[in-house]
């Protein structure tokens, strides 16, 4: 299903990894923003991409979810 769902439609495979970050930071699912920064990683995405998701999630989810997903990117990149 997800991959039907990612060739539906005009977005890159960047795009839609960014999208899909986007939504595990706003659903607060560590495992899922974890695996979806790995998997943006893959798709050819930069640190500054994946923290710049993170930062714009300060004003829709506030600030304390926000950081707590920033350390779980973080975390990610440190160990890659």
């Amino acid at each position: 299903m997800g991959e039907a769902a990612s060739d539906a439609g005009p977005l890159d495979e960047k795009t839609c990894r960014l999208v899909k970050l986007a939504l595990s930071v706003g659903a607060r699912q560590q495992g899922s923003v974890r695996s979806h920064a790995r998997r943006a990683i893959e798709a050819g995405v930069s640190r500054e991409e994946l923290l710049q998701v993170v930062a714009l999630a300060v004003t829709s989810i506030g600030f304390a979810p926000s950081v707590a997903a920033y350390s779980w990117v973080q975390e990610l990149l440190e160990n890659k």
